[in-house]
């Protein structure tokens, strides 16, 4: 897809082409579409910033980075540490390099936390910027409105914001702790009915030592 001067085209090899495979088979239509959209914003940001980057890591990093919200794949742990391990699981067994592998994992286990992304590569930088442009985290005029307006025709959001946040509730209704500091417990605060967990400060309080 090229879009005013933006190659949006996915990477034709075979570990995206599987990739690709696996995120269309245990993802509802809304979120497929959210993680195209996420590699296709992360893309058009790359290029507008002429950014030197690796396609297929970026590619991978987006396509997979909320693996951890699909059934298949969820488990104990933060949903985005549980999407990078599947991710990399995914990827060692198709004999992708470890090296290629660790920016991957890192590109879906951080993109949900804010700046530290952006201090490292251009990949990782990359998946949280268009996955943010996406859930409108970060400002979508990065983009230009005839590439927005173009990825949103190819790829639309089929009642994004709604089905998200429910799909996000689901996943911190079943292991509530995962949403110590991060965006997760807001969503089970606005969401999820009776639920509670332990703020910093209520931790620091309750440590055992005497003062």
């Amino acid at each position: 897809m090229n879009i005013n001067g933006f190659d949006l085209a996915m990477p034709d090899t075979d570990i995206c082409k599987s990739a690709l495979d696996l995120a269309r088979e245990t993802s509802p239509p809304f979120l497929y579409n959210h993680l195209l959209r996420s590699y296709a914003f992360g893309h058009g940001v790359g290029q507008a910033g002429s950014s030197t980057y690796d396609h297929e890591m970026l590619f991978l990093g987006a396509i997979f980075h909320d693996l951890g919200l699909v059934e298949r794949f969820i488990g104990n742990g933060r949903f985005e540490i549980d999407g990078a391990d599947a991710a990399a699981e995914f990827l060692s067994t198709r004999g992708y390099s470890d090296a290629k592998i660790a920016v991957v994992w890192d590109a879906i286990a951080l993109h949900t936390t804010l700046d530290i992304p952006q201090r490292k590569s251009p990949e990782i930088a990359l998946v949280q910027l268009g996955a943010g442009v996406d859930v409108g985290a970060v400002s979508r005029d990065l983009l230009s409105p005839a590439v927005i307006d173009q990825i949103l025709e190819a790829y639309p959001r089929l009642g994004f914001k709604q089905a998200i946040l429910d799909t996000l509730a689901d996943v911190i209704r079943r292991k509530p702790m995962t949403g110590m500091t991060n965006l997760m417990g807001d969503v089970g605060h606005a969401c999820v009915d009776g639920f509670h967990i332990p703020s910093f400060c209520d931790i620091v309080h309750g440590a055992k030592f005497a003062e």
